[in-house]
């Protein structure tokens, strides 16, 4: 039976009481791992229902832990690097993997180039899952490897999705760095690219990250929320012409829909609806 995805998972203190300490702090994790800003003890109290001494020890103890971190003026939060790295990990060795593996591999095998499955992670993109070429000329980037996100075609493209307040807030610890003569390297001039993707709905990187090297991306459709995967297809510039990228982009999209039902099919009812 295909599981429901919740729109946003709550806590009341009636259900929380008859949990374990460990499922208690579990679906306060997934209450927080839905935030996209910095949150504060009174903002998870007014959402969560819980008493204020009983959630400020709980985030006590994922700090302690690394799970979370105080940012700022000490009095807000946000994920600590020990749970990015786990939802890193889980992305690149999720049980669905065998699955995505498959759509790249026939994606790649109707366009012919290398294809891609991204995710952001931080100030970056990650590699989740690749498929190479067989052509002799290729650009060769591993599974786990990072890349920036304001000169990669589905960097860009998790930017353009953002609201600018949230846009504002990871680029301005992220250093727009200049790799080649066509990276967007300007404020101004990145926030208008990233309009021009939002409205088209893909990206590309021409040059921008390596010369010589171009992708086009979309993003893979969300069930709940904003998406966080990207599907690419990856070639030097020899091979694949900007124009010629287009033709790329209904093959993109059956491989972002055919994605999106799998992560559809595999995502858990929350831990807070269980039995």
């Amino acid at each position: 039976m295909t599981s429901t995805v919740k729109d946003k998972p709550t806590l009341t203190p009636a259900r929380v009481e008859g949990d374990t300490p460990t499922l208690r702090l579990f679906s306060l994790l997934e209450v927080i791992a839905e935030k996209d800003e910095f949150f504060s003890l009174q903002k998870l109290v007014e959402e969560t229902g819980l008493p204020k001494p009983t959630l400020h020890r709980m985030l006590q103890q994922l700090e302690n832990a690394g799970i979370i971190q105080r940012d700022g003026d000490e009095r807000h939060y946000s994920s600590g690097v020990r749970l990015r790295r786990l939802a890193e990990r889980l992305l690149l060795n999720s049980t669905t993997h065998s699955a995505r593996h498959a759509v790249l591999r026939k994606l790649k095998e109707e366009v012919g180039e290398s294809c891609n499955l991204t995710a952001l992670s931080g100030g970056e993109v990650i590699y989740v899952d690749r498929v190479e070429t067989e052509a002799p000329l290729r650009f060769y980037l591993h599974p786990g490897s990072r890349v920036p996100v304001h000169c990669s075609a589905t960097g860009k493209l998790f930017l353009a999705n953002m609201t600018p307040s949230q846009r504002r807030r990871l680029l301005k610890n992220v250093e727009l760095t200049q790799y080649t003569e066509k990276t967007i390297s300007d404020f101004d001039a990145l926030e208008t690219e990233l309009e021009h993707i939002k409205r088209n709905g893909f990206a590309t990187d021409n040059e921008e990250f390596l010369p010589g090297l171009f992708c086009v991306a979309v993003l893979v459709p969300a069930t709940s929320g904003r998406s966080n995967l990207g599907i690419a297809i990856q070639a030097p510039i020899m091979r694949l012409k900007p124009d010629q990228a287009l033709n790329f982009l209904p093959a993109l999209q059956r491989a972002a829909d055919a994605l999106a039902k799998i992560e559809a099919e595999s995502w858990p009812d929350s831990i807070l609806d269980s039995d």
